[in-house]
């Protein structure tokens, strides 16, 4: 499968879906203007994805602050994930934040609450 890079700006974040080198991640800010026709392609590419996973799938997020309108593309992100746990593939995602931002620690729980899809907290120090 093609690997799908979206290079990171100040407005949209960076995205490596890489299933030859077992690299997924969603990392920097995320408040794209038109965040449905950003997302869509990542959307795209892991529905196609779930079809034929690797045997262990880890999602890194590391986002440092999205906006409202990401916070819904992120969930439709992770319930693909859930999909691929119901039908019984194996699927981590590791929410990463600063120790000193309570606000993306605690958006990594409601997710984390949200979905049922193994979940793991990864705090760091910068």
């Amino acid at each position: 499968m093609e690997t799908l890079r979206i290079e990171q700006t100040d407005d949209s974040p960076q995205v490596i879906l890489d299933q030859e080198d077992n690299q997924f991640e969603l990392s920097g800010k995320s408040l794209p203007e038109h965040v449905v026709d950003f997302y869509q392609p990542v959307m795209d590419w892991l529905n196609k994805y779930s079809e034929t996973p690797l045997s262990k799938t880890i999602f890194n997020i590391r986002l440092i602050y999205f906006n409202t309108a990401s916070s819904k593309l992120i969930l439709d992100i992770l319930m693909i994930f859930e999909e691929m746990v119901a039908e019984g593939h194996d699927v981590v995602i590791r929410w990463h934040s600063l120790r000193s931002d309570d606000d993306m620690q605690e958006a990594g729980k409601e997710y984390d609450e949200m979905i049922d899809v193994p979940f793991e907290h990864v705090v760091y120090d910068k």
